[in-house]
């Protein structure tokens, strides 16, 4: 249980979050597939409405890359023996690794090629697009809709192994891909599967965590590159399989964990040559066609005549990219959602501002300072890097609806304090209308905005925009309790949604770094009305499960314990 100091100049004041645990039920009637369907990221899916908005590669571009990975799907190496049936696709970010990967999973699809997809993405409220844990079910659940008889054995193996959801990733796969596929091999009658699994990604992976971090010695936390790699070798496994029909795609940033996983020397597991992005495909005249793609758009909106962009401005912004389509992408909805000034005059700061550059080997130079440029356009470039690192963290909260997001940050309800920071930065942001922003969150065009934002090396030196983490989870707190105190009075009234995202506001803020730097604290009164308002906001039982916790606060010398079951059993007060 997370257990933090909320009463720093108070009268011996503690409190401890809820700890939830969830107790996964089946109510009697579901079938097997019923089963798996709740235990599927339904989200993580090429075509799920998460990804409505997700980049695809514009057309007639990046044709050669997918048509090279369109042809290793259907033809293989040409390896009858011991075919590879693993490619990496790599790059660094922003030279659009997931467009391709969407593009692609697009086209199979429509050309009736069988396979399964899975898009992991860090920044997804969805937290099985973050984690692992219904990895495995998501692809067996796509490939049982392929087939009748799959379905079935897909179908039988969950009725005879009914636990196969608690078991290990490796454990779920045999049980819920390999052996279904094995059985449905042994039908000579039916014609042959075959197809690919894409996986994009996978460096965006989160930990799982088993353990309870309030043991007096907890084992160590899991990391990222130890999920990383599970994953990786669950789908190294699959493919040494005989029985196994797919080719795998695996997309991701060139992170060490998967250098080492996919160096020769390091596994006897062969795999099909890597295909890296930056080196292997000049991108320059896709991002070239893109350009000219956009500024014809552009002109017809606003009836600029046919000789802007001047000569060699394209050239310059193809240069400048280096490669990267995040900065050719982030340069056109700059000049599309700028209401400040008219594109010509924007285009021409732009390549300004990177023309004050010094060559360098660096390709995200050019990137930096155009987020530079962006973020500087804001009243207060500082406050506004807050907003978005919060905005951020808090995106992975049940309800961080943009409305609710804004009570939170916000100093003044009363003030448009949002609309003053980050009006102008919808090249950054998707930012919900006012009349969708109490059902839709904040969203980002490309995590590395946040690569950007987080490293003092890149960003130390613009204008005061890095911001450490510690002051970021300053920052929240500080909102958080003001939000409280707010709360407690009764001549104020929050809506009840955002009463029931405040509940979870303060998990995850490491609050033993935090509270010893903020000016801002609990009183009783406003701790008192947190904890009521935590319990009051009790979740309803649901057929998947429920939730339970136990929360204990210390005020003023008075003990009071409460045992709270959410879905079970009122509170009771001790």
């Amino acid at each position: 249980m997370a257990h933090f100091e909320v009463f720093s100049n108070s009268q011996g004041v503690q409190a401890e979050t809820i700890n939830f645990v969830t107790k996964i039920s089946s109510p009697a009637g579901v079938g097997p597939l019923d089963k798996l369907d709740g235990r599927i990221a339904a989200a993580a899916i090429h075509d799920s409405a998460e990804r409505c908005d997700a980049p695809k590669c514009q057309e007639e571009t990046r044709v050669a890359v997918q048509d090279d990975l369109y042809d290793w799907i259907i033809n293989g190496d040409g390896a009858l023996e011991h075919p590879k049936k693993i490619t990496w696709v790599t790059g660094p970010a922003g030279c659009g690794k997931t467009a391709i990967m969407g593009s692609l999973a697009g086209r199979c699809a429509a050309n009736g090629v069988f396979g399964a997809t899975f898009f992991f993405a860090s920044w997804s409220a969805s937290i099985g697009r973050r984690r692992k844990t219904a990895f495995v079910t998501t692809i067996a659940r796509q490939l049982a809709e392929h087939r009748d008889d799959l379905k079935e054995a897909v179908s039988n193996a969950i009725e005879k192994n009914p636990s196969v959801f608690e078991k290990n990733l490796h454990v779920q796969l045999e049980l819920l891909v390999l052996a279904p596929l094995r059985e449905v091999g042994l039908q000579s009658d039916r014609p042959q599967l075959r197809g690919a699994i894409i996986i994009d990604s996978v460096d965006k992976c989160e930990a799982e965590q088993y353990h309870d971090g309030s043991r007096a010695n907890p084992p160590p936390s899991r990391t990222n590159e130890q999920d990383q790699l599970e994953i990786l070798e669950v789908l190294q496994a699959a493919s040494s399989d005989p029985s196994f029909p797919f080719r795998i795609l695996i997309a991701s940033r060139p992170e060490r964990v998967f250098r080492n996983f996919f160096d020769p020397q390091n596994t006897p597991t062969p795999f099909a040559d890597k295909l890296g992005l930056h080196k292997d495909y000049n991108a320059d005249a896709d991002i070239t066609l893109f350009f000219e793609v956009q500024f014809n758009r552009l002109r017809r909106r606003y009836n600029f005549p046919p000789s802007w962009p001047p000569p060699g401005r394209i050239q310059t912004l193809v240069e400048n990219a280096s490669g990267q389509f995040i900065y050719a992408a982030t340069v056109i909805r700059l000049l599309e959602t700028a209401h400040r000034d008219p594109p010509e005059a924007l285009l021409e700061a732009i390549l300004a501002t990177g023309a004050t550059l010094k060559i360098t080997s660096n390709p995200l130079e050019q990137l930096d300072a155009l987020y530079s440029h962006i973020l500087e356009s804001s009243p207060n470039p500082p406050l506004s890097v807050r907003w978005i690192r919060s905005i951020n963290a808090l995106n992975k909260k049940p309800g961080s609806y943009a409305s609710n997001v804004n009570l939170l940050l916000q100093t003044d309800p009363e003030n448009n304090e949002a609309e003053h920071l980050l009006g102008n930065l919808h090249a950054l942001i998707q930012i919900p209308p006012p009349s969708d922003q109490a059902t839709t969150r904040y969203d980002f065009y490309h995590k590395s905005l946040f690569d950007f934002l987080e490293s003092p090396a890149r960003c130390r030196n613009q204008q005061k925009l890095y911001v450490g983490e510690n002051e970021i989870q300053v920052f929240m707190w500080d909102r958080f309790v003001q939000a409280c105190a707010r709360g407690c009075n009764t001549q104020f009234s929050f809506p009840d949604n955002f009463l029931q995202f405040l509940t979870y506001a303060p998990h995850d803020l490491n609050t033993t770094s935090t509270i010893p730097h903020s000016k801002t604290h609990f009183t009783p009164a406003s701790a008192a009305w947190w904890v009521s308002l935590a319990i009051a906001h009790k979740r309803p039982r649901t057929p998947s499960g429920g939730y339970s916790g136990m929360l204990t606060i210390h005020a003023l010398g008075i003990v009071a314990s409460q045992r709270v079951e959410f879905g079970a059993v009122p509170f009771c007060a001790v």
